[in-house]
């Protein structure tokens, strides 16, 4: 099973992929992790993407390209694999259709989860954590038990500087703007699969794979 998971932040992608993984026991690869691993493990590509991250710069598509199809000719992706957030704007998608091509792969599906804006805005803007143990909450689907405290070890919890409402809607638009364009492109390509993410992640993931198993139309 070949698998790319589209959506806007906060879908609920990297949940999913994870889920995806298990259950058809194939990687999941995501464009930050596999960054992550090239640096740690010192590759050529690696040094060149540290380079990169550590001037707070984004890593150029082209390198981001190489350093997939490097992890692509890795054993464990024989069997498939499953990306998340990968590819990231056309020029991507179109650089990830050559690599598979050379390697005569085929894509099974591009799955898009879609939840609309405000929903999003609302999960990312609910979100508490603990600033002492790490412990994570969200004031709507998982309170904790006194307000504003952690029910583990009784601290006051935070706002993660990062999901306050003006964040969250720049990288809403961000995505709007750059990734938005494949779930028209992977549509023409007659892969895509839309799916509705505001449902559980239980039901979600049920419905994934009745539709990838064919189960359900």
């Amino acid at each position: 099973m070949r698998l790319i998971l589209l959506g806007p932040p906060g879908a609920g992608k990297g949940t999913q992929a994870k889920m995806l993984s298990d259950y058809f026991g194939i990687p999941h690869i995501s464009t930050g992790d596999i960054l992550r691993a090239a640096v740690k493990e010192g590759t050529l590509l690696g040094v060149k993407a540290k380079e990169y991250m550590e001037k707070g710069l984004l890593v150029p598509d082209d390198l981001i390209m190489e350093i997939v199809k490097e992890r692509l000719e890795k054993p464990d992706c024989e069997k498939g694999f499953v990306m998340d957030g990968f590819p990231r704007n056309l020029y991507q998608a179109e650089g990830l259709k050559k690599i598979l091509e050379e390697k005569n792969i085929k894509l099974d599906a591009v799955i898009n989860f879609d939840v609309p804006k405000e929903e999003l805005i609302e999960r990312f803007t609910g979100r508490r954590v603990c600033p002492s143990c790490g412990a994570s909450y969200h004031i709507k689907y998982n309170p904790p038990l006194k307000e504003n405290i952690c029910d583990k070890c009784g601290s006051e919890l935070i706002i993660r500087a990062d999901d306050n409402r003006s964040t969250v809607e720049k990288r809403i638009e961000v995505y709007e703007k750059e990734t938005m364009p494949l779930i028209e492109y992977y549509k023409n390509e007659g892969i895509l699969i839309s799916i509705d993410g505001t449902k559980s992640i239980d039901e979600v993931f049920k419905k994934l794979i009745g539709l990838l198993r064919g189960e359900i139309q």
